[in-house]
């Protein structure tokens, strides 16, 4: 396969013009772009989600004209779309082909995003089905201006209070596998706990003695770019931090902490590893923190062969932050 090929594979950034043409040519997409070019985009077998932060093949680029279009292989036959709300969010892995894999987009900040962030480690079939995906957004200059969303290409509505799915069936002579690229390793510092599971927090136990964790962020003088570091089974788990109101004496987070789980701060520097030029080549879809893009710096740069959207979270079964996901099909 040519480099050309491979990019086209993995998703590429395209003009408004070319995407409406692509997806008025047939096929099954996912689309990531800005909210104004998803609302000129034709109907189709596609889903979508708001962002302008892409992971290009020439590198790390901003931009509110371009439409980042992944082409979806079927060789399984149809995928079936489906939208998802707060109550019904936890069938999202029962409603996947018994093989295959889901490509999920969910709006941050919605009561979807919450439900699924807080509770899918409990959902049916969780762990059994390929779940990878990524939270919408947008600019970062018109947060609280514009609210994140989502769009069924079926129906072209742009709609911030649903989840879009995406259930792609494989032959059985075929299956996916999900992985993450994680730059962040737990620290050494102090074990941090909380009383109760959330996007914010205010009173912790630090190594087991009670305290406020915004005082603590600010008496130890923390980089809040580095996120908090869960060690599940070996694995890895990031938290970040999205801010700290001080009158209230609360920290925000863009996934919520657990109720239980030992956190500490990850080490310096918190970024992603270095990759090799062909690293990825393999990939069906990726997706990118915009975390990861802003604190390093990515505008410019590539991740290995790695392209997709920069996110407002990453979904590999389980929401996560500053990490980049990707996806992989496989012959048997």
């Amino acid at each position: 396969m040519q480099m050309a090929d491979m990019t086209r594979a993995c998703g590429e950034l395209v003009s408004l013009a070319e995407a409406c043409e692509r997806i008025a040519g047939g096929g099954a997409w996912m689309v990531a772009a800005d909210e104004r070019q998803l609302r000129e985009l034709p109907r189709g077998q596609w889903i979508g989600g708001t962002i302008p932060y892409f992971m290009a093949a020439d590198g790390g680029v901003t931009s509110r004209e371009g439409v980042f279009l992944k082409p979806i292989e079927l060789p399984g036959g149809a995928p079936s779309i489906c939208s998802y709300d707060a109550r019904d969010i936890h069938q999202v892995c029962s409603d996947a082909p018994e093989n295959g894999y889901t490509l999920l987009i969910l709006p941050a900040f919605s009561d979807v995003h919450s439900e699924f962030a807080r509770n899918a480690p409990n959902f049916e079939d969780m762990f059994g089905k390929p779940l990878v995906g990524w939270i919408s957004g947008v600019h970062l200059d018109d947060l609280g201006l514009h609210r994140p969303a989502t769009m069924d290409g079926s129906r072209c509505v742009l709609d911030p209070l649903h989840a879009v799915a995406m259930h792609v069936p494989l032959p059985a002579d075929m299956y996916a596998s999900v992985d993450i690229v994680n730059g962040m390793v737990q620290g050494s510092g102090d074990r941090i706990r909380f009383r109760e599971t959330g996007f914010e927090a205010g009173d912790c136990l630090i190594n087991d003695v009670p305290a406020n964790l915004a005082d603590y962020l600010d008496a130890c003088e923390a980089d809040l770019k580095l996120p908090l570091v869960a060690d599940y089974c070996g694995a890895a788990i990031n938290v970040s931090l999205k801010g700290i109101d001080r009158a209230g004496r609360k920290v925000s987070f863009y996934a919520p902490v657990f109720e239980g789980i030992e956190y500490r701060f990850a080490e310096a520097p918190g970024t992603l590893p270095a990759m090799a030029a062909d690293e990825g080549k393999d990939a069906s879809f990726s997706c990118n923190c915009i975390l990861n893009y802003v604190y390093g710096e990515l505008e410019g740069r590539r991740t290995g062969r790695f392209t997709g959207p920069m996110t407002f979270g990453e979904i590999a079964y389980l929401l996560l932050n500053q990490t980049l996901v990707h996806l992989s099909l496989h012959r048997i």
